[in-house]
């Protein structure tokens, strides 16, 4: 599976991105555990990190032509940003999806010279930011017009936003925090393990109660990151579940998409050209 996946990847390596060279006690209904909580539920030596693994709660529909490169909830709607070029079978574009069913009510494609990359909803505004360039594009949430455009240096992968920044990622070690209204860069973040060794390909983001989520590019695990020292507080594994996925779809690529319900305590994950989105429930890895 692996080799498959490393082929494909060198076949759209020039013509389009696979992303070459984002904790408090749970609320209600325990989706999330602790990841500081002095109780260690599975006795981990010193210095290692907790792992975690997870129960499907429900599954929806996905549009499998969706190349996900952000995935975020609004107002109980999924709002998608996907990856491509006019050159490929996918398309960049910015949508609004129904969860239950799985489909797009709202849709505005990105001019063809532009590869879309993540989405965030921050200010009831939409950021949406991209590959190799360099531009950033701010929506009305309501009707996807463009209200501003950003520039800024190197690639863009993820983005999502704490309270008060926005935070990227560019497919390295280093997080960025950005300022909303001009998108300069505010702070830097530099992501470790448990051993001080960096975490470099940080893909699409999730910013989860005082957390920032991540995808790992080609990996099919999440990073939980503290936003104040960068380190790795926890690692949720999603291999399985992935390989499943691309095992049953030819087409289905790398896990890519988080979005959290911060109203209903719920966490949805996808991945690139899948043909469903998981509602899950994180529980420690025995």
């Amino acid at each position: 599976m692996r080799f498959f996946l490393l082929v494909l990847f060198s076949i759209f390596a020039v013509s389009c991105k696979n992303e070459v060279p984002a904790n408090r006690l749970a609320v209600n209904n325990n989706s999330f555990v602790k990841t500081t909580n002095a109780a260690n539920p599975v006795n981990l030596p010193a210095g290692k990190v907790p792992e975690y693994t997870f129960d499907i709660v429900n599954t929806y529909a996905h549009d499998p032509k969706a190349f996900t490169q952000g995935l975020v909830i609004y107002n109980n709607f999924f709002y998608e940003g996907t990856g491509g070029r006019q050159s490929d079978s996918f398309h960049s574009s910015l949508r609004k999806v129904e969860i239950e069913s799985g489909k797009v009510v709202q849709k505005v494609d990105l001019p063809s010279e532009y590869f879309g990359e993540g989405i965030t909803i921050f200010n009831d505004k939409i950021y949406q930011i991209t590959w190799q360039e360099k531009k950033a594009f701010v929506y009305d949430v309501n009707d996807f017009k463009v209200i501003k455009e950003f520039s800024y240096f190197g690639e863009g992968w993820g983005i999502t936003h704490d309270a008060t920044n926005l935070i990227m990622s560019d497919g390295t070690q280093v997080l960025r925090f950005i300022n909303p209204e001009n998108f300069q860069v505010v702070r830097t973040l530099v992501v470790t393990d448990e051993k001080g060794k960096e975490i470099d390909e940080i893909n699409e983001l999730e910013y989860v109660k005082g957390e920032i989520w991540a995808n790992i590019w080609q990996e099919g695990w999440v990073a939980r990151i503290d936003p104040a020292s960068g380190k790795l507080v926890g690692r949720i594994d999603l291999e399985d579940l992935t390989e499943r996925q691309m095992d049953e779809d030819r087409n289905a690529d790398v896990l890519n998409g988080i979005a959290y319900d911060e109203t209903a305590d719920r966490l949805f994950i996808t991945g690139k050209k899948w043909r469903k989105v998981f509602e899950i429930k994180i529980k420690p890895k025995q």
